[in-house]
């Protein structure tokens, strides 16, 4: 029980002294997630509505393989993005294997099926709805966008959080892709896990605990655009 107590007290040392190493690679983490965030939602929400608004061939069979890609396992995915980036794929020259720069890459192909889907979602509910009152309205083609973005709000928000979540809790496609380099592209579920190998579960717990604080506040933001729909 000392042992555990110690090691919780050493932790939210490292925590508080802001040690170096820890908030490096939580620093880190937060680049390469908001940056995919933001590719992602940057196509996905206009897609996401696109596909809800309109009809067209094969939209069921598109609809399924977003459904599929949101649960698509991480190592599949970094394994796909790694093999067209490696030096014999199709991109190879690029030489982007073990960089932040893939690492981006493999958690916005995670992040933007997601996104895609729960847009969709919200916006198939609301677009009978929309449709009516701007038409009742009298707006015009973006006007109408405008409205449907804003009625949306909150399952767009729902959608970025989601893809947040993944994202920065995601070990398997940027371990494969960016290889858990010191300094270069470790990010904190991959030192996390490289920790507890090490037997060093001080930091491990440290990061840890700083991941769920990332994790609480993120939920936080959704819970409360949650509540306040239901207001």
């Amino acid at each position: 029980m000392n042992i555990i107590i110690e090691g919780i007290r050493e932790a939210f040392r490292l925590i508080f002294t802001l040690d170096k190493e820890v908030f490096d690679v939580v620093f880190l983490s937060l680049r390469v997630s908001l940056i995919s965030l933001f590719m992602a939602g940057t196509l996905g929400v206009p897609l996401g509505i696109f596909i809800a608004k309109h009809s067209f061939f094969m939209k069921d069979l598109l609809m399924r393989i977003i459904y599929t890609l949101m649960g698509m396992p991480p190592v599949l995915c970094g394994l796909v993005v790694y093999i067209v980036f490696m030096r014999r794929g199709p991109l190879g020259s690029l030489k982007l294997n073990y960089t932040v720069t893939v690492m981006i890459i493999a958690q916005t192909l995670l992040i933007l099926p997601i996104i895609i889907g729960l847009t969709v979602n919200g916006a198939r509910d609301k677009e009978g709805r929309i449709k009516a009152l701007a038409k009742t309205l009298g707006a015009d083609t973006f006007q109408t966008l405008k409205l449907f973005i804003y009625e949306l709000r909150y399952s767009i928000i729902t959608a970025l959080v989601s893809g947040f979540s993944r994202g920065i809790s995601e070990v398997g496609a940027v371990m494969i892709v960016g290889g858990n380099i010191e300094g270069k592209t470790r990010v904190m579920t991959t030192y996390i896990s490289q920790l507890k190998g090490m037997g060093q579960f001080e930091r491990a717990v440290a990061v840890g605990i700083i991941l769920l604080i990332l994790s609480f506040i993120m939920n936080t933001i959704l819970y409360n655009f949650q509540k306040e729909k239901s207001c």
